[in-house]
């Protein structure tokens, strides 16, 4: 396991749950609106160890009730369902951040019960998919991953980041078809983390409202994040 990081205290990251939140290294994807681009292009990050990872967690029991693992994207981790497992083990529920490139080892690791919770990321309709991930995407592996989790194996969200020039109405429309009937779908307009792989801006308030919308007639519990 590669940790990159870790934030020891989040009420947001995991929906209801006090949690902390720990970063794990490398993605296979190249997103230039992506947020955390040190943990994908950086050679040689920061690492934190998993037995100090844990002592954290151990001491921190009672305090906090989950844990997020993202990235990065941590299925690309070796050892990762043995990592969620270790986490399990010390009583705390576990939130998995992916995006759904890997459909076979996020079946196993929630068939396993890793992990309570799993948050994918829809990045866009399948025919913009690869411009908007910045790299060539088998969009099978997506819609796998997609079916899965509608199955109710894990409770589960899907979100997207609307990012100008890459989402407009027709995305949004391409996402609800990939997911309608989902349990819930979230929006969150593109926040600029100052740690960016390329360049990107998010859409104005009336645009937004709009792929909402949008958005609701496939999913009605479509909400927004982030939105002032």
């Amino acid at each position: 396991m590669k940790i990159s990081g870790l934030q020891k205290l989040t009420l947001l990251d995991y929906p209801g749950i006090v949690a902390c939140t720990v970063f794990t290294y490398g993605c296979n994807m190249r997103c230039p609106f992506c947020h955390n681009a040190s943990l994908v292009t950086e050679a040689a990050p920061s690492e934190i160890s998993s037995d100090e990872f844990f002592a954290f967690l151990s001491k921190r029991k009672g305090v906090l009730d989950g844990v997020c693992v993202t990235g990065g994207e941590p299925l690309l981790q070796d050892g990762i369902e043995d990592f969620c497992e270790k986490i399990k083990s010390l009583g705390y529920k576990v939130k998995l951040d992916t995006n759904g490139t890997f459909p076979d080892k996020l079946e196993r690791i929630v068939k396993s019960g890793a992990v309570d919770y799993v948050a994918m990321d829809i990045k866009n309709s399948l025919r913009k998919y690869s411009l908007t991930v910045g790299k060539d995407v088998d969009t099978n592996v997506i819609k796998r991953s997609v079916d899965f989790l509608k199955r109710d194996s894990v409770d589960y969200e899907f979100r997207t980041t609307l990012v100008n020039g890459l989402h407009d109405e027709d995305s949004i429309r391409g996402v609800g078809e990939l997911i309608k009937g989902a349990k819930r779908y979230f929006l969150q307009n593109f926040v600029d983390s100052g740690d960016l792989i390329g360049k990107a801006s998010g859409l104005d308030r009336e645009t937004t409202l709009k792929l909402l919308s949008v958005a609701k007639e496939y999913v009605p519990e479509t909400e927004l994040r982030g939105l002032d």
